[in-house]
């Protein structure tokens, strides 16, 4: 039997706080019809039925609340794991009690593939009670299995009639919340009866808008990189010897490295969407860097850290336009894997445009074959793969060497590497994950009590205390425009990248010319679930600075 530790007996006992608009009965508030991010006209014409339906905010009802029959709700993680996933299942489950004490729930296991198999379990209180407050999402497992094919929609409405299954919640990050708005069109249009609620996880932090202020397992997360990023900080200032280069997880926005970045104050952080913006070269990102290690190697700081986004290459934009083409080039090869390693290097090279292919023979061997590995499972690169730390600080090196030729540079190079990503996934959750996850459940299971559908969990004005929240729910189509994936446009939810005008940025921008040439490394230490609330409920800095923190 597996044994607890003293922290988890202490968690176990945490009860998160709700806003007050969930004290008791509640009532929905429509507001204005809404429209998608962008491409109106084709998102309207595919989701005819949920498309510009109203925001939804919840407010205390003064009548008492109405008797209502017992409703069953079946429950997914979909998607990689973020810290927060099993309270927002409790707060589902003492939601839908608070309704009526015999509604049921149900899980289904390893993700939206369980739905499809039949494979779940009801979750009673007695699992429920072993899973409050902790990290992970090994309560039911997760997957990443598409819900995209009309069979996969009846063989899940086959289970789901069984069960008397009223609403189906999907706890997931974009994509997961793609197929949650797919499902519920679905549903909607063939009058299945079933309803269907997203709920917006990502340590990335790029699932967000006004009304999603920040996906759940980021705060977390970033708390757990800080304080591993805060250590090594701590040793290099120590040693004094080393320049660590350590890459951070998110593939598509530089949310953590940012975030991160404000809570250690490191020497150097790459943001992704910068490089871009400014249509940056890898050797401008690599003289970057090197300008640095030089100047402080001039007051005798041979060491520092320097921050690198999980999906950089992808925003080079020489690097991003080979991407976009190999993505399309293999997506019409399937017997590209049958192919020798010689055979496909010689393949890609003779099939790429003529700039794009005098860029892939110029790369690294290693680095060139890392960009035609397996595609995940939207037809894109795996980036987490690619190592950039280890090719940025080989190539930092040679640019020192070259520059010590030159005596402009005195002093020594020597690199460690570090990829910090399972690392903050399945942390138990910070006091603010923890009660946002709970408060996500809790107002999703209102959402189907209001009979919504084709909606996201959304509780907002984080930064205020618990009670203060807002709660309601947003329409998933809302978040949506067309991307080209598997070389055919689709519709997904619109990621949200960093603003290089919000705060968040200016705030770091304002700072990092001292960061890069003094040593101002701040030490975040572990994340404290008990004493005051300026150390244990603090939001992430980013949400602090956007909500206008000063």
């Amino acid at each position: 039997m597996t044994k607890k530790s003293a922290l988890q007996k202490a968690r176990a006992a945490y009860q998160p706080k709700l806003p007050s608009a969930l004290w008791g009965a509640v009532k929905a508030v429509e507001g204005e019809p809404t429209q998608s991010v962008a491409d109106q006209e084709e998102i309207k014409a595919l989701f005819p039925n949920t498309y510009g339906l109203p925001e939804l905010t919840f407010e205390k009802d003064p009548k008492p609340a109405k008797a209502t029959t017992p409703f069953n709700v079946g429950v997914i993680l979909s998607g990689g794991q973020a810290p927060g996933g099993h309270n927002v299942i409790s707060g589902l489950f003492d939601g839908i009690k608070a309704i009526n004490k015999d509604s049921r729930l149900y899980g289904f296991l390893m993700g939206p593939g369980g739905l499809v198999d039949h494979q779940y379990i009801e979750l009673t209180s007695s699992i429920i009670d072993e899973y409050r407050n902790t990290g992970g999402f090994d309560i039911i497992g997760s997957g990443r299995t598409k819900l995209e094919e009309v069979e996969q929609f009846e063989k899940g409405l086959e289970i789901l009639k069984e069960l008397n299954i009223k609403a189906l919640v999907i706890i997931g990050g974009d994509d997961s919340n793609t197929n949650a708005c797919v499902l519920a069109e679905y549903y909607k249009a063939h009058n299945a009866g079933v309803q269907v609620i997203g709920c917006p996880k990502t340590i990335d932090g790029d699932l967000k808008n006004d009304m999603i202020e920040t996906s759940f397992g980021f705060d977390t997360a970033t708390k757990v990189y800080s304080e591993v990023i805060g250590n090594i900080q701590r040793d290099c200032n120590s040693a004094k010897k080393y320049w660590h280069f350590i890459k951070l997880m998110g593939r598509s926005a530089s949310h953590i490295a940012l975030e991160c970045a404000l809570q250690v104050q490191p020497n150097y952080c790459i943001i992704s969407e910068e490089v871009e913006a400014k249509n940056q070269t890898l050797d401008d990102i690599v003289s970057g860097i090197a300008a640095v290690v030089a100047k402080r190697a001039e007051n005798g700081d041979n060491f520092g850290t320097v921050l690198i986004p999980e999906g950089l290459i992808e925003f080079i934009p020489a690097m991003k336009a080979l991407i976009a083409e190999l993505n399309d080039l293999l997506a019409h090869t399937p017997d590209f894997a049958t192919k020798s390693e010689d055979e496909q290097r010689s393949f890609v090279i003779s099939s790429l445009s003529a700039d794009n292919a005098k860029i892939f023979e110029s790369l690294p061997v290693g680095v060139a074959r890392q960009l035609t590995l397996d595609r995940d499972p939207h037809g894109n690169v795996q980036v987490s793969l690619i190592e950039t730390e280890k090719l940025l600080s080989e190539m930092v090196g040679k640019k020192l060497a070259e520059m010590k030729a030159a005596k402009k540079y005195v002093g020594k190079f020597a690199a460690q590497h570090h990829f910090f990503g399972y690392e903050g996934r399945c942390a138990d959750p910070s006091n603010f994950d923890a009660d946002y996850c709970y408060a996500l459940g809790y107002n999703a299971a209102q959402l189907i009590n209001c009979g919504a559908t084709g909606y996201m969990s959304s509780v907002r004005n984080l930064t205020k205390p618990s009670v203060q929240w807002v709660a309601g729910g947003i329409p998933i189509t809302m978040m949506m425009n067309m991307e080209r994936r598997n070389g055919k446009m689709k519709p997904v939810i619109q990621k949200a990248l960093v603003d290089l005008n919000g705060k968040p940025f200016q705030k770091f921008v304002e700072q990092r010319d001292e960061w890069a040439l003094n040593t101002c490394y701040m030490y975040p230490g572990p994340i404290q679930y008990f004493g005051p609330a300026e150390v244990c409920d603090q939001p992430s800095r980013t949400l602090y600075y956007e909500q206008g923190g000063k």
